[in-house]
């Protein structure tokens, strides 16, 4: 084996579970007395440096499957209120995080966090990450099976186990018993997808490992598996050891489980899985690919339970305000069942709500601030971080998001399902690679000599059949002119679908300079003067 990272010699030196303790000590000195190795290492316990890094930090916490209490949503609330200047985000993998905390924080949250069962270890760092999970999973009338006891094994078998956190880099996993896959398997290190076997008709899970985005995408492989129910954590046992054994390790930017499962292919990875369970799993169960997933789960929907309903809240960006998180657990309680489930979507799902109660329910959530339908863009529209806290962020994201969607929202009449997925970086937390259309931050230097925010527009991303990334269509498009350039995209797509296709069909009907003169950027009235390197990339032109 080569040299190793300078992040594998920092864990080999110190496991990133070990920190808490420095953490302690560091809320009594404070912040100049953190060491470079443990700003690294807090990630650990969810914790990230915020831009500037100048003494303030983003921390993140789990909630598998994203189901949690009223009493969990009220800890939330008040930390929120008291830690994170009012503001918190629901994320793509289905938790919060905060900004603005200071390490003089982390343990006052910590215990309050505790006494409600939620933990923070893991949610970042080397390790496995949150368990995701269809949210609304046990309510589905059409699910195969109810993934939640997978979820809640696979997340307590893993959460501080000091046996799995020494990974080579991050490791996502995904739980769904779902025909629509809602989940997104394949972009997630590990999925186990929820299928039938076709001789017996049991229930189960499917196997695809290896998928994941940022710079260099990759869809997961279908390992030809059948897990029953009771053998879901066996499999990510196995598939966690198979990646901390043999996963790379030299490169940081080589070191997630998609890069080894590109290298050996599906059957080596699928034997050296056997190895590790000790069994063979059944073969001959067929990789189910349902058509493009999208499955929001916003609006009214019935629950298999009898006379009860969930109420999906479309949360544009994911950001919520601890007053809204204490509305809602109050909601919860009075008119739901007292739980709350968060989204892959930046979403939230109100469960447990009978048809007598849906008029109140619906009542008390508009007076909180939050909607349950709207258009498709607003319904679709996910943003990272960016520039605001991240520090990897080249654009704002959330705000200029919202201004789209508000701009969208107005002038074009679209009814299709559709995601736009806004990124501040290449590295794809927004997952841009998978959007219908994707923007991806960028700088761009305009003919005057200044520079300003812009993104490249993408197109084409699809999950289930026919899944496929987003192409580049046109690159450095300067901010201000993406919310006109996209309406001219949608009303193109409106005048010109055939028999009622969708998006994904659309696009990729079109070649990608017949798609560049749709968005029409060099055309738009009191557009700024482009550079060069800002006109279409096509690979047409």
């Amino acid at each position: 084996m080569g040299k190793r990272s300078k992040q594998e010699e920092i864990k080999e030196r110190k496991d990133g579970l070990a920190v808490w303790d420095d953490m302690l000590r560091y809320a009594e000195l404070g912040y100049d007395a953190i060491t470079d190795e443990d700003f690294y290492l807090m990630r650990w316990y969810g914790v990230y440096q915020q831009v500037p890094k100048a003494g303030h930090f983003m921390m993140r916490i789990k909630v598998p499957g994203g189901i949690h209490s009223s009493a969990q949503l009220r800890a939330i609330a008040r930390i929120t209120n008291n830690k994170g200047r009012g503001i918190a985000d629901v994320t793509t993998r289905q938790t919060y995080q905060w900004h603005w905390l200071t390490v003089h924080d982390f343990p006052e949250i910590i215990a309050e966090l505790r006494e409600v069962g939620i933990s923070p270890i893991g949610a970042c760092g080397d390790i496995a990450r949150n368990v995701v999970a269809c949210p609304v999973a046990g309510l589905n009338p059409d699910e195969y099976l109810d993934s939640r006891p997978a979820v809640d094994a696979i997340h307590k078998y893993f959460l501080g186990n000091s046996e799995y956190s020494n990974l080579p880099r991050k490791y996502k996993l995904a739980v769904s018993g779902c025909p629509e896959q809602c989940v997104q398997p394949e972009i997630h290190c590990f999925a186990l997808v929820g299928t039938r076997d076709p001789r017996t008709g049991e229930p189960g899970y499917g196997l695809r490992v290896g998928g994941g985005l940022s710079t260099q995408p990759h869809f997961g492989q279908w390992l030809d598996t059948f897990f029953s129910a009771d053998q879901a954590l066996d499999a990510a046992i196995a598939v966690t050891k198979l990646y901390r054994d043999h996963g790379f390790r030299e490169r940081r930017t080589h070191a997630r489980l998609k890069f080894l499962v590109a290298d050996w292919g599906a059957e080596k990875v699928r034997e050296t899985v056997v190895d590790y369970l000790g069994y063979d799993p059944r073969r001959g169960v067929p990789d189910i690919e349902p058509g493009n997933v999208y499955r929001d789960h916003v609006g009214i929907h019935r629950q298999k339970q009898d006379d009860l309903h969930w109420i999906g809240l479309c949360v544009l960006t994911g950001r919520v305000t601890g007053d809204q998180l204490f509305a809602l657990a109050d909601i919860a309680d009075r008119w739901g069942n007292g739980e709350v489930r968060n989204s892959h979507m930046q979403n939230i799902i109100l469960p447990g709500v009978s048809e007598a109660n849906i008029e109140n329910a619906c009542r008390d959530l508009a007076a909180a601030g939050f909607r349950w339908d709207g258009h498709s863009v607003r319904r679709g529209a996910i943003a990272c971080t960016g520039i605001e806290f991240c520090n990897l962020a080249i654009t704002e994201t959330k705000a200029r998001m919202i201004q789209i969607v508000t701009h969208l929202e107005t002038r074009v009449d679209i009814d299709k399902n559709l995601r736009i997925n806004m990124n501040g970086c290449p590295n794809g937390c927004a997952q841009h690679a998978v959007g219908d259309i994707g923007l991806q931050g960028c700088k761009v230097r305009r003919d005057d000599g200044t520079q300003g925010e812009a993104f490249d527009i993408h197109l084409g991303g699809r999950l289930g059949k026919d899944r496929s990334f987003t192409r580049a269509i046109h690159r450095k498009v300067p901010a201000e002119l993406v919310a006109p350039a996209l309406e001219n995209l949608l009303n193109a797509y409106n005048t010109s679908a055939v028999d009622g296709e969708e998006f994904p069909a659309f696009v990729r009907r079109h070649s990608d300079s017949e798609l560049d003169q749709f968005l029409g950027v060099e055309t738009i009235v009191g557009a700024p003067d482009l550079p060069a390197s800002s006109k279409s990339v096509s690979a047409d032109a």
